[in-house]
């Protein structure tokens, strides 16, 4: 029961905002149904308005995350940034446990953020005649769609105005609000496999029919999605995750071109497409559409933080209609101060310093990762993804190889590693060797411990094969 005061002055649908998020953080697990909104505003004697104010607000937050014709429940997002979760319990308060080494894949060193910049940044917007009475624009602040529309156009190719342009809070809201907007339209999803396990929550969660199509040297197998029904694709192909392969541009001008002709909709993700150490990108796949088939979605997680929650679309017209007339274009998804203090670091040229340093730092970094990789497991391994990205992928020569044995001896010996089959599926697997969270100076080290339990693994395979030969 929550305890809510009709005579404070603090309004009621904040009241209940603050209950509900305690009890989320205290008592929920992923993927919990939160009571409905009906029954909340019966129980507590309060308006559905109310009630529907307090979801919103946790809604943006990340906090839970909605369901068509279903409700609300706890985001996997939520616990995957905020806390570890203990399966085993509801009462969930354990300290995420502290690595010597931690190959995480997607994330960069605190040192490595602009603090100073964006703290002068923020104090700058914050003081401003700012409308902080106000409620923010749904589609976000026109300084930073504008911001975002330039570097776009000129970085990426993508053909976009601020018009069709919506800032959200990351990938799965992103993920989510299409998912929401296209389910008038389509009801087949199609997903590259071995892919972003997010994605098909995402739309299976919606009640989407989801085709799961193969993955080449090329990207997206467009023989097997043209034998489905999907008349929905999510596909990164800039770099295939997390596989790491690039579609070729002829690959994208066929895979548009049958999209077209079923009036369908790709989803873009643009994967790592800034940090590319060899080989400019190629341009978006959204920029050769001349059909509107397009919808073109990033961030600022790899890049800048992951912490700042900053995400962005690029719509096809038809999906924008769409979306003005969907209640979520009343609401801002991102707080204000976020947006400006990002509109202003883009506007006054740190954005563009800031990518040609995060380059140079993970390109020294990528190089070093590799270098020790080639040292201390020499011919045990093939890498089989490089050049891109905050990672790089590592298979065994070994035709059989124990994975469970080796994370369960990693994670005795203190050291955390991130197996590919764990958020991608399929049959693919590799360890994702993440270099972005280490300084440059950490990653011998790293590899090298990581090294001596990678060749146990590798000699008790050697030596049971032997074992079994001779019985």
């Amino acid at each position: 029961m929550y305890i809510l005061d009709a005579k404070s002055k603090i309004p009621l649908h904040i009241q209940l905002y603050q209950a509900i998020k305690e009890d989320i953080v205290t008592n929920y697990q992923i993927g919990d149904k939160l009571p409905s909104i009906r029954k909340v505003a019966s129980l507590y004697n309060l308006s559905k308005n109310t009630v529907e104010s307090a979801y919103s607000q946790l809604y943006a937050e990340g906090y839970v995350e909605s369901r068509a014709k279903s409700g609300y429940y706890v985001s996997e997002l939520f616990f995957d940034s905020f806390r570890k979760v203990n399966t085993t319990s509801h009462a969930i308060n354990a300290t995420p446990k502290t690595y010597k080494y931690d190959f995480f894949p997607a994330q960069l060193h605190k040192e490595d953020f602009p603090l100073k910049t964006w703290k002068r940044l923020f104090n700058k917007v914050i003081t401003q005649e700012t409308d902080f009475g106000a409620y923010p624009t749904g589609q976000g602040e026109l300084t930073l769609r504008e911001a975002i529309a330039h570097y776009l156009q000129s970085s990426r190719g993508v053909m976009c105005s601020v018009e069709n342009i919506i800032i959200t809070h990351g990938f799965s809201d992103s993920m989510e609000l299409i998912a929401k907007l296209a389910k008038a339209r389509y009801k087949h999803f199609a997903q590259e496999i071995p892919g972003y396990h997010i994605a098909h929550k995402v739309f299976d969660a919606y009640g989407y029919s989801i085709s799961p199509i193969g993955v080449d040297a090329q990207g997206l197998c467009i023989e097997e999605l043209q034998q489905s029904q999907a008349q929905i694709v999510y596909i990164t192909p800039s770099h295939q995750y997390p596989t790491g392969a690039t579609m070729p541009v002829t690959n994208r001008l066929k895979l548009i071109t049958h999209i077209q002709s079923i009036g369908g909709l790709i989803i873009e993700d643009d994967y790592d497409s800034e940090l590319a150490y060899y080989n400019r990108p190629i341009p978006s796949l959204q920029g050769l559409d001349k059909g509107e088939c397009v919808a073109y979605l990033g961030t600022f997680a790899k890049a800048l933080s992951p912490s700042v929650r900053v995400g962005y679309m690029v719509l096809p017209s038809w999906l924008m209609k769409l979306y003005n007339q969907s209640y979520d274009a009343h609401f801002s998804r991102v707080n204000l101060s976020t947006q400006l203090t990002l509109a202003a670091f883009m506007q006054e040229g740190h954005w563009d310093r800031h990518i040609r340093r995060i380059r140079i730092i993970n390109k020294k970094k990528h190089q070093m990762m590799k270098d020790a990789i080639e040292k201390y497991l020499g011919n045990t391994c093939n890498i089989v993804a490089q050049g891109a990205g905050l990672a790089i992928l590592l298979v065994p020569n070994s035709p059989q190889f124990d994975w469970e044995r080796l994370k369960a001896l990693t994670e005795k010996n203190n050291i955390a590693i991130y197996l590919a089959k764990e958020r991608s599926g399929g049959e693919f697997e590799a360890v994702r060797m993440g270099f972005g969270g280490f300084r440059l100076e950490e990653i011998d080290k790293a590899v090298e411990a990581f090294s001596a339990i990678w060749k146990v693994i590798c000699q008790e395979f050697i030596y049971s094969t032997f074992a079994h030969k001779f019985h």
